[in-house]
């Protein structure tokens, strides 16, 4: 009886745990004449940002299929953050893309757009198509 209830709560405990996000920021990348900006910017602070705060997995989900060139949205989970965490990120990743959006040939090169308090919720992506995990 004590092996059962031991394995019922290390299966309940697992389960909690195992719990997907149900915050996330987007991330919207346009085009303007000849495709949409590259995520290596993005992806690059995103990768130091779990290496400097030992974090090991991030949620990170990509809706393509959304105009003709190629736009598409990346959606990133934000529940494995504490708020310090969470707030630290946001900023970081707002100058990422700034600085990349300033870089970038005006009348050539895509956008990419952010808002820092614009939170998609699970529910919200549940019913988005073209919904895939995004591999680093």
């Amino acid at each position: 009886m004590k092996k059962i209830l031991l394995i019922a709560g290390i299966f309940s405990f697992s389960f909690f745990w195992a719990q997907k996000s149900e915050n996330y920021l987007q991330i919207r990348y346009g085009s303007i004449c000849c495709g949409t900006p590259s995520t290596a910017p993005v992806m690059n602070y995103v990768n130091q940002f779990q290496k400097k705060n030992k974090i090991k997995n991030l949620e990170i989900y990509k809706q393509g299929g959304l105009g003709r060139e190629g736009e598409f949205h990346l959606y990133i989970g934000t529940d494995s953050f504490s708020k310090k965490q969470a707030l630290a990120f946001t900023k970081g990743l707002q100058s990422a893309i700034e600085t990349q959006n300033n870089t970038r040939k005006k009348n050539h090169d895509g956008t990419v757009g952010f808002e820092e308090t614009e939170t998609v919720k699970k529910a919200d992506l549940a019913n988005a198509r073209n919904l895939t995990i995004y591999k680093k």
